[in-house]
């Protein structure tokens, strides 16, 4: 058997295998679950007397949260973008660098 059948034959495989998967948990879970806020973090607070109250800023709204992580990517592009010489060196630097 050459290189490129058994890529192309495993390649099928785990697109199958892949496949398969997703089948089997989009079509036989029923999406059920709870979260650690609702069945661990509500329960105990409920018991000390703070029952859980209304978030400062929702960003169950909307698309706020979307916006919010837009932000965070755009600051920390800029930022990477300014200080990318300095964090991963330049060919320059490279060159004038002594052998250790």
């Amino acid at each position: 058997m050459t290189p490129a059948r058994r890529r192309i034959i495993t390649i099928v495989v785990g697109v199958l295998l892949l496949g398969g998967a997703l089948y089997l948990g989009v079509m036989h879970t029923h999406g059920g679950w709870a979260g650690v806020d609702e069945s661990v973090v509500e329960k105990f607070s409920k018991q000390a007397g703070r029952p859980a109250q209304k978030p400062l800023i929702n960003t169950d709204q909307g698309d706020l949260l979307l916006f919010v992580f837009l932000l965070g990517g755009t600051v920390g592009g800029f930022v990477l973008g300014y200080y990318f010489r300095s964090l991963f060196g330049s060919k320059e630097q490279e060159k004038n660098a002594p052998d250790a």
